[in-house]
């Protein structure tokens, strides 16, 4: 879980472009990030698992 003080920072309008940066939706997560779904690697593996992201399964091989 991402400290409150950095995602609200994160939610300003940085001062230059290229210090954006994106975070997870759910948790506030910086690292790991995918953008198609918003999410970190983290939530997204739980969602997945719970059946609330259509057409993603689980894999094994």
């Amino acid at each position: 879980m991402a400290k409150t003080s950095q995602v609200v920072r994160q939610r300003r309008k940085p001062k230059y472009k290229s210090r954006g940066y994106s975070r997870c939706r759910r948790c506030g997560r910086s690292r790991a990030y995918y953008r198609k779904f918003g999410l970190c690697r983290l939530c997204l593996r739980e969602l997945a698992h719970k059946g609330y992201i259509p057409g993603m399964t689980k894999s094994s091989w």
